[in-house]
């Protein structure tokens, strides 16, 4: 059985997922398509307003979830790491769903490059192989 080992950076906009595994690396960008932030320019105010652009954005979210979800689904250890709620979120999504692999553990970080975001899950899998064969 090949072992798939995968980091996935992600915040609101974008996620960023590097699998490992003895075939090799794969790496796949999903967008979100989100706004910054849904955000409303009329000069009256309405709470209703602000739910309906609440559950707009909720859905958005989950939507997003599900699909990095689809796409990681298979992994046997996953480290999430990112600059937002938005680690923590998916994290949360994950243990909902029928993922059944393990969370290896979840880092706040900055923005980072494509490139960083390789080197440094193949830099964290490569430790953490390297802590438990000693």
């Amino acid at each position: 059985m090949i072992k798939k080992e995968v980091g996935v950076w992600i915040d609101h906009r974008r996620a960023f997922i590097v699998a490992l595994s003895e075939k090799g690396e794969n790496i796949m960008e999903i967008l979100s398509n989100l706004e910054k932030h849904f955000h409303i320019s009329s000069g009256s105010f309405d709470y209703s307003e602000e739910d309906q652009l609440d559950r707009k954005f909720s859905n958005h979210l989950k939507k997003y979830y599900e699909e990095i979800t689809e796409n990681v689904s298979d992994a046997d250890t996953i480290l999430i790491f990112g600059p937002g709620k938005a680690r923590n979120e998916f994290e949360k999504y994950l243990k909902n769903s029928n993922y059944n692999g393990k969370i290896n553990d979840v880092e706040a970080c900055d923005k980072m490059t494509d490139h960083q975001i390789a080197a440094k899950v193949r830099s964290y899998f490569h430790k953490t192989k390297t802590q438990n064969a000693m």
